[in-house]
């Protein structure tokens, strides 16, 4: 099977998960067997790039005449089974679409983040959930709140981008959602169902778990969406010391947040930025990781490293944390679930769980309020130990490289 891997990579000075990702699924395709042809730009070419070439930028989002040139060599002279898109913009261009159509070729899109409707693709404005562009055929409301990159002309560019494409985006021959929620997305954009398949990312297998360590960790971009200061307001409503330590890791405009608070209690730490073996080091010393997003967060890559590790997940009920935790189905009666047992002592069987607090198959969520958040915090502290097991066995069953590798290959013979 030959596969054109199409990306333009965000910038290398801002860490994007998503590079990250697309990085790694080549070389598990390839590992795989599968012939990959990586097409890729990145947003780092710009500075350097010609004045003729620069001149074009404002419409390459909406049609990018030298990619689609080489988009067309490349398909001539390879005669791929498929084009695999992950982000456009914007050097590629939607177009891409257009183009590799135009070849015979079936095009497959991981949809990363809420870009179809949304100018900055977050769902996310003046720290509050946005949906004002949904259902738009023009998103008016990104332009009057300059929602991308901070700019009316370059949100304007970017809306009339997202109507220009609206028919490019419903010719795509398959959608890989991420996540259950991304799938609910795409069906209020208009995608049929039968053209939606849900595969979440993968990441390589850290081996077996080390035993738990005690508390907690939060481990994000500290930004507002992000969840840091709801986490900290729940945080407060306990004792200092009464949940085990908290430690806080990642950089952002929110570090004083997470240095305030570490010099206002003894059971709080911040551990700043970390590189790879930091993080590890740090999901191993704690017992439950926390994602605390206040945005409908797509698919926060800490928590499959956490059910990696065998470490279960505090989450908000937002965007893909309750499809990772495996509490996106029915909800389950109060005190029927894992934590209900893992919370009950011994003899007294089960009880019920907080207010809000639902037991998830390798963790817990609750809505993004600090009083939720506060009445869930003792709950996983006790139930981390039950947990652990089921977390690292959802991570096996569901987000190891074998399992999304295949089902990624399944997808691709589909549409071959």
């Amino acid at each position: 099977m030959r596969v054109v891997v199409a990306h333009n990579r965000y910038r290398e000075a801002q860490p994007s998960g998503e590079n990250t990702i697309v990085d790694a699924e080549i070389a598990q395709l390839t590992a795989a067997g599968v012939e990959v042809l990586p097409f890729l730009r990145s947003s780092d070419e710009i500075p350097s790039m010609p004045k003729s070439a620069k001149a074009l930028l404002p419409v390459s989002p909406i049609y990018a005449p030298r990619a689609q040139q080489e988009l067309s060599r490349l398909i001539t002279e390879h005669r791929p089974d498929v084009l695999h898109l992950h982000n456009p913009y914007p050097l590629l261009s939607p177009w891409v679409v257009r183009t590799a159509h135009k070849h015979g070729v079936p095009v497959v899109q991981t949809v990363h983040n809420y870009r179809q409707v949304c100018s900055s693709g977050l769902y996310f404005r003046d720290g509050m959930i946005c949906q004002d562009c949904r259902g738009r055929t023009l998103g008016v409301p990104a332009i009057v709140h300059r929602c991308y990159r901070g700019s009316r002309a370059q949100s304007a560019l970017m809306a009339t981008t997202l109507a220009v494409h609206r028919g490019t985006w419903k010719s795509v021959d398959r959608f890989i959602a991420l996540t259950s929620a991304v799938a609910d997305h795409l069906r209020d954009y208009g995608v049929p169902a039968d053209r939606i398949v849900v595969k979440p990312n993968g990441i390589p297998d850290p081996g077996a778990p080390a035993p738990l360590g005690d508390g907690f960790l939060y481990l994000a971009r500290l930004s507002p969406e992000k969840g840091l200061g709801l986490l900290l307001d729940a945080w407060r409503r306990h004792p200092d010391g009464s949940l085990g330590p908290l430690r806080i890791a990642g950089d952002g405009e929110l570090r004083p947040l997470a240095e305030a608070a570490a010099a206002e209690r003894a059971d709080v730490t911040y551990l700043g930025s970390l590189d790879r073996a930091g993080v590890r080091a740090a999901i191993e010393a704690s017992a439950v990781i926390i994602a605390a997003s206040t945005w409908h967060d797509v698919l926060p890559t800490v928590i499959i490293e956490a059910l990696a590790s065998g470490r279960p997940v505090l989450g908000t009920a937002l965007g893909g944390i309750p499809y990772l935790l495996g509490a996106d189905g029915p909800r389950e009666p109060a005190g029927t679930g894992p934590a209900a047992v893992a919370t009950a002592a011994p003899g007294e069987g089960r009880v019920a769980l907080p207010v809000g607090v639902q037991a998830g198959e390798a963790g817990w969520v609750v809505p993004p309020e600090p009083a939720a958040m506060a009445a869930a915090l003792p709950v996983a502290r006790a139930g981390a130990a039950m947990l652990a097991p089921a977390a690292r066995a959802r991570y096996e069953r569901t987000f190891h490289p074998d399992v999304v590798t295949q089902r990624l290959i399944d997808v691709y013979a589909s549409l071959s």
